[in-house]
């Protein structure tokens, strides 16, 4: 994007924002990226809200001009801009969908949110921990705006009842879990100049591919406590790991292991979690609905108990849509939507406690992780043999 001019105030968008209730009228959103990503996911949720007349796109922005004029032609939006400071203040969107590779998320999301905007972030949300906080910062108070990520797994019937049944501790206790993300990305996929490097792509497979089955992990079982991690290069030239391993205690007690992987030929994204009464496992690979979730009861429980558990209700799919449903909705009541704020760091923090552990050989504790921790600037946290060449982090350098 181009470079951004000086930000509205932060108070003066707030009160903008407060004066212009969505009672009645369309959420006037933006699209910022004209990707896979906005046409793939994005725009078709888009355009299904606003057929059921609750959204309306005034806009997209692109750096590519070609591109983002092709995709608003296909789209039908109305404006093309390759400026988005420009686009926030003609347009005055409330609602502006981050669709743009990860190092440019601080950036246009602090700038939507200082304009009075609500902001959707594709994940990863962004690279740092201290990139996250800097976007909160950014944010309203008493009403939003409020920047929520894409955790679109998190949304759909299957995992509301599953996260029903796990909370309410109708199956038990939670006890064991496993969470597994192993997909398959050959040479070709590692081609492109800005894929398994840190600056760029924002991490390897934890961070890049995981981190959605992880981030439902934690919405599933509540919050971790401690983290002990390895990762690896077995196959790829590339700066960041192709494969990781980790072990993760939660608050409630749960142990959990986590497998991520771009290694791995039959793919498979896995979910399962041992409770008292049942294991129920979730297995799919980009998406589920509720035929991928199975309850297995323990010997002995009821049949009635077993099926009110089986019980998923009318079948809504994980998706963008199902996601973008709850934003609306949460912006036309004034709330904090899910994904954001504490409850869209976690997973951030959890993947950055996993590299944080894997390259300093060390347990590593929620909320350790803060201003003056290397891993809180960087992922890679200047580790030698994984960060990249050059780089300084806290008075040393890596050696080129």
């Amino acid at each position: 994007m181009t470079a951004s001019r000086p930000a509205t105030d932060p108070q003066a968008a707030a009160n903008r924002a407060a004066n212009t209730p969505l009672d009645g009228r369309r959420v006037r959103v933006a699209v910022v990226g004209a990707g896979a990503i906005a046409r793939g996911g994005h725009q078709p949720a888009l355009a299904r809200l606003a057929d059921e007349g609750e959204t309306e796109t005034v806009a997209a922005v692109d750096i590519a001009e070609d591109a983002v004029r092709a995709f608003c032609s296909e789209a039908g939006i109305p404006r093309a801009y390759t400026d988005q400071d420009r686009m926030l203040e003609e347009q005055r969107p409330d609602l502006v969908a981050v669709c743009t590779p990860p190092t440019l998320h601080r950036t246009q999301a602090v700038a939507a949110l200082r304009a009075g905007a609500w902001v959707w972030c594709e994940k990863p949300p962004v690279p740092t921990l201290a990139d996250f906080d800097a976007v909160e910062a950014a944010e309203g108070t008493d009403g939003g705006p409020y920047a929520a990520i894409v955790f679109q797994h998190r949304f759909g019937s299957g995992a509301r009842h599953v996260r029903h049944l796990i909370s309410e501790r109708v199956m038990g206790r939670p006890l064991v879990a496993h969470c597994q993300t192993t997909w398959y990305r050959d040479a070709d996929y590692y081609a492109a100049p800005w894929r398994g490097r840190w600056a760029t792509e924002g991490g390897g497979p934890a961070m890049g591919h995981g981190i959605h089955q992880m981030d439902l992990l934690l919405d599933l079982l509540g919050p971790w406590t401690e983290v002990r991690a390895m990762t690896a290069r077995l196959v790829h030239d590339v700066e960041t790991e192709d494969v990781s391993t980790a072990l993760v205690r939660f608050a409630n007690g749960a142990l959990a292991t986590v497998v991520n992987s771009v290694l791995s030929p039959d793919e498979v994204s896995r979910i399962r979690v041992d409770c008292e009464r049942a294991t129920v496992e979730l297995t799919h690979l980009y998406g589920h609905g509720n035929d991928n979730w199975r309850i297995t009861p323990a010997p002995g429980v009821p049949d009635v108990d077993v099926t009110a558990w089986r019980d998923f209700g009318v079948d809504v799919p994980s998706s963008h849509l199902a996601q973008l449903r709850d934003l609306v909705a949460c912006m036309r009541a004034g709330e904090r939507p899910r994904g954001s704020g504490a409850d869209g760091r976690t997973s951030l923090e959890l993947i950055t406690a996993l590299y944080k552990s894997a390259f300093t050989d060390t347990t590593v504790r929620a909320g350790e992780i803060g201003p003056g921790d290397p891993y809180y600037t960087a992922l890679h946290g200047g580790a030698p043999g994984w960060a990249p060449a050059g780089t300084r982090t806290a008075g040393t350098e890596v050696p080129a």
